[in-house]
């Protein structure tokens, strides 16, 4: 072997490393020579199973009329959303979820999957749309009886009757069972008395309330015979034809917020407000005339959770928005990589395209991963909504794995959202920082989705409780030899990881190979059985931390299941993390064409071993990984980070967005028309006998 030192040294000329050796990767999967994705099929998969609707959606916000306008004061942005509704309107956008009895189209799946993508037009014509019919006009539908839906589903329908959603108090958001707010019931007059005792009662927040609320679904104590049934739901009028509100009702304007100030979120108050005993929304509990109360459902938390959980829709569409808002900054971002050019390579060559630096494929390609494994997560939830509510499999069984699997899922696609926008706009430099090219303001509109429906550690403690109750579901009844089996198991694999066997193995097995370690330890398989037992791990320990609370007294079982609070949501995040995984696997039982299936594979595989590496120090401490495979997970990230770099135009060109979707100037083209130009300059320079020299070349003569 030619010893290097005295190797001749030769222009290179793979394609991939231009004169002068600075390395890049081709820019395109064509030139990479290898399996491409064909763009149609993975636009397909990611609109997912209502993907006709999520193209109606698309096609008509294509109309400049829905598009948000930069920077525009509040008071202008607030009446163009609200025109943006009656477009919706006049287009049939209202209709999806509501029975063909009052001019609705029955499709439960389809409503939110074309609300979804509303988010692209403007978030505030996203959840003004979600005010309107997802909450306020669903507590009615969802809530209500068909006498309600009688008197004022087809207005809410049509937007001749705008409401308000009045759960959320100044004093008390996530924790609705505890708020302020009481609604007393008057057998002498057959009415209940709706009261805002204290200031921190008053309902906050809300979208409508402030301007074009004309009245409100509000939550509120249900008091009878001096016994309070705890929260339940009533229709109170809010405003006159003219605007003005009814006697005993008052409100502030909640102002200018840090997004979303296309709504005008209010406050509300209610001075013994005397509504007919009609108005109480009385599916799941009633009261007689003489002020008894019912209920079918004999448990006060059981009712409670029922009622709460009828509402599921928002947190299913959050879920769903926020990805699709990523879906746009990833879209804006990698399109910009790969036309910006920045830095030569040291040697005179062509200044080198953003996206064939390491880092930026390392800052940006598993975002991408995170972000496909989102929409196949979203389109299970999605499936499971649809279900549910149009009744062809609603049971309670599966409204709680419905309300379990939205709580899990959309914590993590907001906080995404936020985490990935950011990145995107550090990435574009100055370019996203400018309005025109919309990441500023997709992250001010979406901030406020992690608290929207449930602050999201709320969301994951609800999870982290579904998981503690399903692990002991398996002890329910259990005889002493089934407890000793499993106390030896346990012990056994603490041993088993704790000696450093398995480190041992793997070492043994890999022997010094990062290609040996991922074939044998870091496959599908192999990533599905870390990310799982991650979660069976985390709950099995938190469940015997917590044993102890049974047999003691409240104050010390409320303390010690506080001590354990920040490990059991972090376990409810791994449990959400395992979730997409698994649809982003499913989703690939789909793909027929090989080199599609190639690809996404190669992008899954970035997604579990993004997951792997984030936790790398927990598996590391519970010898689930020895330190060179450990080694080799970050290693392997950047093989496929290069790998998939070709494919990231052909990856967001799946989307489906068209420019009407995008709008931002630096994906537009615009950035390669000024590179090229600035390329032809230099070139024709160069050629020319103008070009001036170099000082450097001066100085080495």
């Amino acid at each position: 072997m030619t010893d290097a030192a005295v190797r001749p040294k030769k222009p290179a000329t793979n394609k991939r490393t231009p004169a002068g050796g600075a390395p890049t990767a081709a820019h395109s999967a064509a030139e990479a020579h290898e399996a491409r994705i064909d763009v149609d099929t993975v636009t397909d998969l990611l609109l997912g199973t209502w993907g006709d609707v999520r193209l109606e959606a698309r096609e008509l916000i294509k109309d400049p009329a829905f598009w948000r306008i930069e920077g525009q004061p509040m008071a202008e942005h607030r009446e163009r959303t609200l025109g943006q509704l009656r477009l919706l309107v006049e287009n049939n956008g209202s209709r999806r979820a509501f029975p063909k009895e009052y001019g609705g189209l029955e499709n439960s799946g389809g409503n939110l999957a074309g609300f979804m993508d509303l988010v692209l037009a403007d978030p505030s014509l996203q959840i003004k749309s979600g005010v309107q019919w997802g909450l306020f006009g669903s507590a009615i539908y969802q809530l209500g009886t068909k006498a309600h839906h009688d008197r004022w589903l087809r207005d809410v329908i049509e937007l001749d009757l705008p409401g308000a959603f009045a759960m959320t108090e100044t004093g008390h958001g996530s924790d609705v069972a505890a708020i302020g707010t009481t609604a007393t019931y008057d057998p002498e007059t057959e009415e209940f008395v709706i009261h805002t005792p204290f200031r921190g009662a008053w309902k906050d927040y809300l979208g409508n309330a402030a301007l074009h609320g004309k009245a409100a679904t509000v939550f509120a104590q249900l008091i009878t015979g001096g016994v309070n049934y705890g929260v339940h739901c009533f229709f109170v009028p809010l405003r006159d034809d003219d605007g003005a509100f009814l006697p005993g009702i008052g409100g502030e304007d909640d102002g200018v917020k840090g997004g979303l100030n296309g709504i005008d979120n209010g406050r509300l108050h209610f001075d013994h407000v005397r509504i007919p005993r009609f108005n109480l929304l009385n599916r799941y509990g009633d009261v007689a005339a003489d002020g008894s109360y019912s209920s079918e459902i004999s448990s006060p938390g059981r009712r409670f959770f029922t009622m709460l959980g009828a509402l599921v829709q928002g947190r299913v569409s959050l879920d769903g928005a926020a990805t699709t808002g990523t879906a746009l900054a990833l879209y804006i971002a990698l399109t910009y990589a790969g036309q910006r050019r920045q830095f030569d390579s040291g040697s005179g060559s062509d200044e080198v395209v953003l996206l064939d630096y390491g880092k930026h494929q390392r800052r940006l390609l598993p975002l991408l991963a995170q972000n496909y494994a989102q929409f196949f997560a979203n389109d299970e939830l999605l499936r499971k909504f649809d279900a549910v509510f149009s009744g062809r499999n609603d049971t309670a069984e599966e409204r709680e794995d419905l309300e379990t699997l939205a709580a899990a899922l959309k914590p993590l696609s907001t906080w995404n959202a936020l985490d990935t926008i950011q990145e995107c706009r550090e990435a574009c430099g100055g370019s996203g920082f400018l309005a025109e090219n919309r990441l500023v303001g997709l992250h001010q509109d979406l901030d406020v989705y992690v608290t929207f429906e449930g602050d999201n550690n709320v969301l994951l403690q609800l999870v982290g409780k579904r998981l503690l109750a399903d692990f002991a579901k398996q002890f329910k009844g259990a005889d002493a030899a089934k407890l000793a089996s499993f106390a030896a198991r346990q012990t056994a694999g603490k041993v088993f990881h704790g000696a450093g066997l398995r480190q041992f193995g793997q070492a043994v097995a890999d022997f010094g190979s990062t290609a040996r370690s991922v074939e044998l330890g870091l496959r599908a398989d192999q990533q599905h059985d870390l990310l799982a037992g991650r979660v069976q791990q985390m709950v099995e320990d938190i469940a015997g931390r917590l044993r102890a609370a049974s047999k003691a007294s409240p104050a010390d079982a409320a303390a010690i299941f506080n001590a354990n609070q920040a490990e059991l949501i972090e376990a409810a995040r791994a449990h959400a993390e395992l979730l997409q995984w698994e649809a982003f696997t499913d989703g690939l039982t789909a793909v027929e064409d090989d080199g599609t299936l190639q690809v996404l594979t190669w992008l899954r595989d970035l997604f579990g071993l993004s997951l792997i590496e984030k936790h790398l120090a927990w598996h590391l401490i519970h010898g689930r990984l020895s330190t060179q495979r450990a080694a080799s997970v970050s290693k392997y990230i950047d093989r496929l980070c290069l790998r998939l770099r070709p494919h990231a135009q052909d990856l967001v060109d799946g989307y489906g967005f068209a420019p009407e979707h995008v709008r931002a100037p630096i994906a537009s083209g615009a950035e390669q028309a000024r590179q090229d130009e600035a390329r032809a300059y230099f070139a024709a320079l160069a050629a020319s006998d103008d070009a001036p020299v170099s000082e450097k070349s001066l100085k080495k003569k």
